[in-house]
C-alpha cells in the first residue's frame, strides 16, 4: 500500500514538473509546437495514474439488483479480480468487506452464490477475519489461489445502504424482495418433472405453476436443501447433488417460472417452500436449478456422548501450538501476540478438548466432496487432508453472539472404529483413499491438534457449546437433523463442564 501511494505521488509530480518545464523553457513559438507532445504525455500519466487506483486487495460487489451496497464479493489480486469462496463465511467477514468498502456495516452475509454463480476463478477460501481488520486481505485465509470450491459457493454480502462519511448510527436491516409459500401464491397447485438427465434420477428441475407453461427454477441459493425435497417429493431417494447451471439443459432454454426458492429439506412438496413473489434471476440462461437423486446415501451421526464425557481444559504454550497455527487453530489474539512479541512462544493458550466421534449410520459410504487431485498434503500432519469444513465448533453466549470457535481447516476422513464383521476400508496414510464407511465411525480423539476452541480470552459464565459436522451441506445425507451436538457449557477459572446435549442440524 505504501508503495501505491509512493508511485502515485510520483505520477503527480511528473505532471506538475512536466507542465512547469514547458512553461519555463519556451517560448510562444515553440510553446504551440510542443504543445502536442505535452498533451500526449499527460494523457499517458493519467492513464498510469487510473491503473495504480487498482490496487491490490481492492474489493468490488457485483450481480446485486437493488444498488452497489450488495453483490457476491470479489477481490483484486495481482492485477486480476477473482470471487471469494462462501467457505466459512459469516457476519465477520461480511462486516470487514462493507466496511473496506466505505459502508456502516453489513447486514447480511450471503453464500450459495446468492448474487449469481462466480464469474470467476476463486482468489480466497476460508476466510477467517475476527472483525478488527481494516482489508479483507488483512484476514488469514488457505492461500491466493488455493480453492476446492465450485462456481456455486460464492460469497456475498448485503451492506448496510449508509456510507461511514455520511452516518454514525448503526445499520437498519433492510428487507429483501419479499418471500411467500409456493402453494400460497398459487392456489390451482403445482407440478415437478425433471429434465435432460442422463438417467431418470437426474435433471434440471421444471415447475409448472398452476395452467401455466412449465418452466425452470433459478438457480441463484438453490442449495441440498431444496434438492432434497425435490428427490423426496418425485420418490427418488436423496439429493446428492444441487446443481446451479443449465448443465441438462441440452442447449435448450425455457423462461423462468420462480427464483429464491428456500426450503428447510424436510418438507414433502417443493410448495411448501418459500419463493421470491416477484421472480429476479440474473443470467437466466445459465443460471438454472438441477439435482442429482441417489436411492443410497450416508447418515452421518455425531456421538454427543462421547463429546460430554471427554471434554476438559488444557493450559498449553504456543510454542507447542505452532503447527497448529499454520492452519488457523487459535483464537485471533495468539496470532497478534505473534507479530508483536518477540516471546510469544512463551505466551499459554487455554483450550476447551473434547472428542469428536461420528458415526455413518446411512446406507452409502460418506465421500469427501473434492476429487482426490484436489486433496491438499500437510507437513504438520503428514497426510493429505480431503474435506475443508468437515466440523465446526462454536461457543455462543446468551444473546445468541458467536464468542469463541474452533476453526478447524481441514479434515481427513478415515474408519477408526467399525461395528462387528464390518471390515474398515478407508485410511488417510500414504495417500489412500478417505471417507466414512457404512456403519463404521470416524474419530478426532481429544489430543489431536485442532480438536479444540481456544477460549483463552473467554469470560467465566454459562454458555452454549454447538458442535457441527457437514455444516455446510457440501456432501448429500439421509438427513441433517442429527449433525449437530447443541450443548450447555460451564465455564469456571478453574474447569469447564459440557452437559445437556441435544441433536440437530447444523
Amino acid at each position: 500500500m505504501r508503495l501505491q501511494l509512493q508511485r502515485v505521488g510520483i505520477a503527480f509530480s511528473l505532471i506538475v514538473l512536466l507542465s512547469a518545464f514547458e512553461f519555463c523553457t519556451s517560448n510562444n513559438a515553440t510553446w504551440i509546437g510542443g504543445r502536442g507532445k505535452k498533451t500526449r504525455v499527460v494523457r499517458r500519466l493519467r492513464k498510469d495514474f487510473r491503473k495504480l487506483k487498482k490496487q491490490e486487495g481492492a474489493l468490488k460487489l457485483i450481480g446485486g439488483e437493488s444498488g452497489e451496497h450488495e453483490g457476491n464479493v470479489e477481490i483484486l489480486h495481482d492485477g486480476k479480480w477473482g470471487s471469494i469462496c462462501d467457505d466459512e463465511w459469516d457476519d465477520f467477514e461480511a462486516n470487514v468487506v462493507c466496511k473496506q468498502l466505505g459502508f456502516n456495516g453489513a447486514i447480511k452475509a450471503t453464500t450459495y452464490g446468492h448474487f449469481g454463480q462466480a464469474r470467476r476463478r476463486y482468489w480466497m477460501d476460508n476466510v477467517y477475519c475476527d472483525g478488527s481488520e481494516v482489508e479483507l486481505a488483512k484476514c488469514r485465509f488457505d492461500g491466493w489461489g488455493i480453492s476446492d470450491c465450485g462456481s456455486n459457493e460464492a460469497a456475498g454480502v448485503i451492506c448496510s445502504r449508509d456510507k461511514e462519511t455520511r452516518t454514525s448510527s448503526p445499520p437498519v436491516p433492510q428487507e429483501k424482495s419479499p418471500k411467500a409459500r409456493i402453494k400460497d401464491t398459487y392456489l390451482q397447485g403445482t407440478a415437478l418433472r425433471l429434465s435432460g438427465g442422463r438417467v431418470h434420477s437426474e435433471g434440471r428441475v421444471e415447475i409448472k405453476l398452476g395452467n401455466a407453461d412449465w418452466g425452470v427454477i433459478c438457480g441463484d441459493s438453490w442449495s441440498i436443501l431444496e434438492a432434497a425435497v425435490v428427490c423426496r417429493q418425485l420418490g427418488l431417494g436423496y439429493a446428492s447433488d444441487a446443481i446451479q447451471t443449465n448443465f441438462f439443459g441440452n442447449g435448450e432454454t425455457i423462461p423462468v417460472s420462480i427464483s429464491g426458492v428456500q426450503c428447510n429439506g424436510n418438507e414433502g412438496n417443493l410448495a411448501e417452500c418459500l419463493h421470491d413473489k416477484v421472480a429476479d434471476c440474473p443470467g437466466t440462461a445459465e443460471n438454472v436449478a438441477g439435482v442429482v437423486c441417489h436411492r443410497e446415501m450416508a447418515d452421518l451421526v455425531f456421538d454427543h456422548i462421547e463429546l460430554m464425557r471427554t471434554a476438559h481444559l488444557e493450559d498449553r504454550q504456543l510454542y507447542w501450538l505452532q503447527c497448529a497455527m499454520e492452519e488457523n487453530c487459535v483464537a485471533s489474539q495468539a496470532y497478534k501476540m505473534q507479530r508483536e512479541s518477540e516471546n510469544w512462544h512463551l505466551e499459554t493458550r487455554r483450550l476447551l478438548r473434547f472428542t469428536a466421534r461420528i458415526l455413518n449410520a446411512g446406507t452409502a459410504d460418506f465421500r469427501p466432496s473434492v476429487p482426490k487431485h484436489l486433496w491438499e498434503w500437510h507437513m504438520c500432519h503428514m497426510h493429505y487432508h480431503s474435506m475443508e469444513v468437515f466440523a465446526t465448533f462454536d461457543v455462543i453466549d446468551s444473546s445468541g453472539n458467536k464468542v469463541a470457535e474452533g476453526h478447524k481447516a481441514s479434515f481427513c476422513l478415515e474408519d477408526n472404529q467399525c461395528m462387528p464383521e464390518v471390515q474398515p476400508r478407508y485410511k488417510c496414510a500414504n495417500y489412500g483413499d478417505q471417507g466414512i464407511s457404512v456403519n463404521c465411525s470416524d474419530i478426532y480423539k481429544h489430543n489431536i491438534d485442532c480438536q479444540w476452541v481456544d477460549i483463552s480470552e473467554l469470560e467465566p459464565g454459562h454458555y452454549t457449546l454447538k458442535v457441527a459436522v457437514n455444516p455446510e451441506f457440501k456432501v448429500g445425507e439421509m438427513s441433517f437433523d442429527n449433525n449437530a451436538a447443541i450443548c450447555r457449557l460451564l465455564y469456571t477459572e478453574t474447569f469447564a463442564t459440557v452437559h445437556s446435549c441435544i441433536m440437530g442440524r447444523p
